[in-house]
């Protein structure tokens, strides 16, 4: 587990030319989002249609902010990058997760922006704080610390 304590201005990272970033408040295309996530995740070039539900679904969860979530829109319309933000107000803490970027769109600090992004909103909320469930070089570089690493341990019965 990792968090990133809020500075007092947030870096601004740049898109290259072409690419938007924008909430799922103002394009939810869950087709999109279920294809970037399929590949994102390393399933495969093609996701199953069925799979759309899954994310109609996340989204119907009480705390579920589409304004919270954003994305990275490729010059063909394509979405290229998500940040999944949550938003707890009664300890203002955030929560990043998932994260994910489409294979065709690595390395161009697509992720990166949409993480900032997404984490610079939950402060004006009022957020102190953002925690993630990773420690990926993707984190820590942008000023993520460890706190915690957990480990499951099987014992073995003689």
């Amino acid at each position: 587990m990792a968090i990133f304590s809020f500075p007092d201005r947030f870096p601004r990272f740049g898109l290259p030319a072409g690419f938007r970033l924008k909430s799922l408040a103002d394009d939810n295309n869950l087709s999109k989002l279920h294809r970037l996530l399929w590949r994102g995740f390393g399933h495969g070039d093609e996701p199953p249609d069925d799979g759309i539900e899954e994310r109609r679904l996340m989204q119907s969860a009480p705390s579920y902010r589409f304004d919270l979530n954003l994305v990275v829109e490729a010059p063909g319309g394509d979405f290229a990058a998500y940040c999944g933000m949550w938003y707890e107000p009664v300890h203002a803490v955030s929560y990043v997760e998932p994260v994910a970027t489409d294979p065709d769109y690595r390395r161009m600090g697509l992720a990166r922006a949409a993480v900032v992004e997404g984490i610079r909103r939950c402060a004006k909320l009022g957020a102190g704080s953002a925690f993630v469930g990773s420690t990926l070089p993707l984190y820590l570089a942008l000023g993520f610390r460890v706190i915690y690493n957990r480990s499951c341990w099987l014992r073995k019965w003689a």
